[in-house]
């Protein structure tokens, strides 16, 4: 197994994750509710920070690797569902958008392995769209674990509201990216399943 900056990186996001459940579920008895809220925010971001980092520096280094390839999609596919369940146990995201997330994922992972199986994993590569979603979703998540209200002289911005608003918005475009992916796979999957639909 390779180990460079970028992949330690990446490991340390796979250890942040649970510390982002740990927060609402460990004896923190000297945290209020709302610094719980803060804790688990700051955790998030950092994780997320590392995702951006440890590619730049993959990129910059040239310590790019097959290893590090495959464990950064997990890291974040783990980081978000993490997350999600997270803020489904608190009320505040629904079990819908969850599924339809988390279920992207899980659909578009397998759907990317097999076109690298069968050597056509370029007509699934990452687009436009998808980094939109992942915007959405990445600015969202955060401040849903926040859940208060962030205030800058005469600007105030309620997190839940604008969280909400950010995660409706990121299952539908997780719903049309899929479809995008989809479409895209739509030859190979019917040539491989011997059909002419």
């Amino acid at each position: 197994m390779p180990f460079n900056v970028p992949i330690l990186l990446t490991w340390l996001r796979i250890v942040l994750i649970p510390l982002v459940v740990g927060v609402y579920y460990l004896p923190l008895y000297w945290l209020s509710p709302q610094q719980m809220n803060w804790v688990a925010c700051f955790i998030f971001v950092l994780a997320a920070l590392t995702d951006w980092f440890d590619g730049f520096l993959a990129r910059r280094l040239n310590q790019t690797s097959a290893f590090g390839a495959f464990l950064d999609p997990v890291a974040d596919k783990l980081m978000v569902a993490a997350a999600l369940l997270m803020l489904l146990e608190l009320g505040r995201v629904s079990a819908p958008v969850a599924l339809i997330i988390i279920g992207r994922e899980i659909t578009i992972s397998a759907l990317r392995e097999w076109m690298a199986h069968i050597g056509a994993s370029r007509n699934v590569a990452v687009n436009s769209l998808g980094k939109i979603k992942t915007f959405a979703q990445m600015t969202a998540i955060p401040f849903l674990l926040f859940n208060g209200v962030l205030s800058h002289g005469a600007l105030h911005i309620d997190t839940f509201l604008w969280g909400t608003w950010l995660i409706y918005l990121a299952a539908v475009l997780t719903i049309w990216s899929m479809l995008y992916y989809l479409k895209l796979a739509w030859p190979q999957i019917r040539e491989r399943a011997g059909t002419h639909i």
